[in-house]
């Protein structure tokens, strides 16, 4: 069971990385909506901008995810069940939330849950 401060540290690294992705979330929309107006002379210059698209698509993916994952984690944390997997519903091991603070699973749950997906 997390303490009060506990909550509170991971809280407010989940609002700080939730920050951080907005603001790369609207920097990279403003690159690609500036690659998408440029006047590309050739091939080359096409092929370049279509793999750095490629890319940052992949990292907006990415990063929409995370954001989504932080969503549900601050609003368990409002619920009071943060650091609860859900699968087991036991507490999630403090070093494990330290890496991945928006966990939702302890971490043989994780393992199990992987195993299945594949």
């Amino acid at each position: 069971m997390l303490t009060k401060i506990e909550l509170e540290e991971f809280q407010n690294k989940l609002l700080d990385r939730r920050v951080q992705i907005e603001k790369n979330l609207r920097g990279t929309s403003l690159e690609l909506e500036e690659i998408r107006g440029l006047e590309l002379n050739d091939e080359g210059d096409y092929s370049s901008a279509s793999a750095e698209t490629i890319v940052d698509n992949a990292i907006l993916i990415q990063q929409r995810k995370e954001l989504n994952e932080i969503e549900l984690a601050l609003d368990k944390i409002k619920e009071g069940t943060y650091g609860i997997c859900e699968m087991c519903e036991e507490d999630i091991a403090i070093p494990r939330l330290e890496v991945k603070n928006f966990a939702r699973y302890c971490i043989t749950c994780r393992e199990i849950n992987e195993k299945e997906m594949k």
